[in-house]
């Protein structure tokens, strides 16, 4: 591991407050594969992007055959973090809220890690649990249920796990963002331990054409098991049901289905896929290699390796209800935690120093328990 960096850190995560406009709020996501940091200010509809960092460490490469971060990848995600230290400084974020996902839950010296991370930069993390990643990030893409929907499927690929969410549409719309918020009506949520990262080093050494069917094989075994005990095809046989897809493999296949020149979130975000035409699209990818879909410019270099397990989880996922619908979501967890933090109910504190857990934050963690 490098050298440690000492460095002051902000009281209780956070940094001198922006003065000079409305209170700035901040969500980072240290996940198995990206780093990704959002900023943004409240406003009547929700909140307004003030700024955004993604960058790719791979803090995940390995994990599986050692049990340990490796110190190549933890320095990469260093660096992915300083610079993202750097930002929140510059702009006076006045609320910052840090979490670790799936890499860190696996790893033996995840909480060292994250130890090392407050240290190095003045970031607290919170390693959260995969329930919570499938509430907020139903959060994140709650006013992407369309209004005839009575059930939907989040599908959120990871990099080092997929969850899995059906959701009570109608008692979505009806409690609103501030129900939501309280309890999210989540009817049965799974998390597959495979992500892009996790499921392509599963088959690494193979040929992919050899790669593709286990890969196929091994996700549906995990995705019918849990399909046919909550009766998720039934649920999503309805009239107007249909998938949200939260994921950076979901939003590189959608680039490339809509036939964009190069990535851009507006002509993304929002919109729908089909079935028919998207496999069409997957198979293209199948087909073109590792070399092949580094040429899509919604893809490059540093995803094209990985696209083969993305391809893999979305079409067994699809198979539930090959006649719904996809509505792409370049959205979810970051989004859900902002939301959660500026709208969700505040937290009560205790007289002398400390915190007292409750609201969104204790519910979070209790709510689903009995669900999977």
């Amino acid at each position: 591991m490098a050298e440690k960096k000492s460095r002051r850190r902000p009281p209780n995560g956070r940094s001198p407050r922006n003065k000079q406009g409305p209170p700035l709020y901040a969500a980072v996501d240290l996940g198995t594969n990206n780093c990704r940091l959002l900023v943004a200010a409240p406003s009547r509809g929700g909140f307004t992007v003030v700024d955004s960092h993604s960058q790719i460490a791979r803090l995940g490469e390995g994990l599986a055959q050692t049990g340990r971060l490796s110190d190549a990848a933890m320095d990469r995600a260093f660096n992915a973090l300083e610079a993202i230290a750097k930002k929140l400084k510059a702009k006076r974020v006045g609320r910052i809220r840090c979490i670790a996902t799936e890499a860190c839950r696996k790893a033996e010296n995840g909480p060292e890690f994250i130890n090392e991370i407050r240290e190095r930069t003045g970031l607290t993390f919170k390693i959260i649990g995969a329930q919570e990643e499938a509430r907020l990030a139903l959060i994140g893409c709650h006013n992407l249920i369309h209004p005839d929907a009575s059930d939907i499927l989040v599908l959120d690929i990871g990099g080092g796990s997929t969850e899995l969410s059906l959701v009570d549409a109608a008692k979505a719309r009806e409690a609103g963002l501030n129900g939501m918020l309280k309890r999210a009506p989540i009817k049965a949520w799974t998390s597959i331990p495979y992500g892009v990262v996790t499921l392509t080093e599963a088959f690494a050494g193979m040929d992919e054409a050899e790669a593709w069917p286990k890969m196929r094989a091994l996700i549906g075994e995990h995705v019918d098991a849990w399909a046919e005990k909550h009766k998720v095809r039934e649920a999503l046989s309805a009239p107007g049901a249909h998938i949200i897809g939260t994921s950076g493999t979901v939003t590189c296949v959608a680039g490339v289905n809509f036939g964009l020149p190069r990535y851009r979130r507006d002509l993304v975000d929002g919109k729908w896929m089909e079935r028919d035409s998207c496999q069409v699209t997957m198979d293209e990818l199948i087909k073109a290699g590792p070399e092949g879909r580094a040429e899509f410019p919604t893809i490059g270099e540093e995803r094209a390796g990985l696209m083969l397990a993305g391809c893999a989880l979305m079409e067994a996922v699809w198979d539930l209800a090959p006649q719904a619908r996809m509505r792409v979501a370049d959205r979810g967890l970051r989004e859900g935690l902002l939301l959660s933090m500026m709208r969700g109910p505040k937290k009560k504190r205790r007289r002398r120093g400390g915190r007292k857990r409750t609201g969104s934050e204790a519910a979070g963690e209790a709510q689903m328990e009995a669900k999977s």
